[in-house]
């Protein structure tokens, strides 16, 4: 099982460190990160016990300059991909926060599989352009949450028509059937939907990730229900590690999956006889035209087809 870093310094002190860099000022890093001089100074001690070493350099005196040693630059080097990550993290999070929406916030309505495929990204995208703030209501029913006024837009992604609500396509994300290279069907043309009905799959819980349009599909198809689950994960990304390490099959969607394809530790098997299109719609109510923060975050959403 793996475990959590040991040699790598907190954000906090990733970020000042990044902030020092710029400014040429430990104090004017410390402020700007709402910390006294002396945390930051402690900060700083913690992160050059992980490195094993001096990331400022010293004066005459042995007290820290603001100056960077060649560990310091490379940690602020290689830290950049990881502090911006947070950052767009950050936003999202912001976005579960159980606070009253404002009149500046736009409640949008998903279900958590939307969530995890799509929202981070538009989060980010109306953070670093027009701004707003966006507050997510978790429901299975985005539709209704819409339809009620409890949210202004929501994104469903349950195929069929949408009663009272104007409709947008954001995304379309196929299912696919991935195995590890050294798993049987790796090795074979195609499986059948029956056969993929009828096998236990690694899966995540009802209702969640791609398993409710993997169970819409396979009733479509008169392939039958779904068996029971080999093993159920909570999240894709401990989903795709057991597969990898050849625990079993499993249907997710191919936006997550693409990166393990490409480098070759997961095999895509074709289904035959099964649609495993999934479609996701941006709605709104039906005679009402969005504004503000709503009208930007269907624009992002749509790609600009909303405006």
């Amino acid at each position: 099982m793996a475990t959590a870093p040991a040699r790598v310094p907190d954000l906090t002190a990733l970020a000042l460190l990044r902030d020092i860099a710029c400014s040429g000022s430990m104090a004017t890093a410390a402020e700007g990160l709402g910390l006294t001089v002396q945390a930051a100074s402690a900060r700083i001690r913690a992160a050059e016990q992980q490195a094993g070493g001096p990331v400022l350099e010293r004066g005459r005196r042995g007290r820290r300059s603001s100056s960077l040693t060649t560990r310091g630059v490379l940690l602020v080097e290689w830290a950049g991909p990881l502090l911006a990550a947070a950052a767009d993290l950050d936003v999202a999070v912001a976005a579960l926060r159980d606070e009253p929406a404002g009149e500046d916030a736009v409640v949008l309505a998903a279900n958590p599989v939307v969530a995890e495929c799509l929202l981070q990204g538009w989060l980010v995208e109306l953070r670093d352009g027009p701004g707003g703030r966006v507050v997510l209501r978790d429901t299975a029913d985005p539709a209704a949450a819409v339809r009620s006024g409890d949210a202004a837009v929501g994104v469903v992604s349950t195929p069929g028509p949408l009663e009272d609500l104007h409709a947008a396509t954001v995304a379309s994300d196929p299912l696919v059937l991935v195995v590890a290279p050294g798993h049987p069907w790796s090795a074979v043309d195609g499986v059948d939907a029956t056969e993929l009905a009828g096998t236990p799959l690694l899966t995540r819980p009802p209702g969640a990730g791609a398993r409710p349009a993997l169970e819409a599909a396979l009733d479509a198809a008169g392939a039958g229900e779904l068996a029971a689950p080999r093993r159920e994960y909570a999240a894709d990304a401990a989903l795709r590690a057991a597969v990898r390490a050849g625990a079993g099959p499993a249907v997710l969607g191919r936006a997550v999956v693409a990166a393990d394809v490409a480098a070759g530790s997961l095999v895509v098997v074709d289904v035959r006889g099964l649609d495993l299109t999934r479609e996701f719609r941006a709605v709104w109510r039906e005679g009402t035209s969005p504004r503000g923060t709503a009208r930007d975050l269907l624009r992002i959403a749509t790609g600009g087809r909303i405006r």
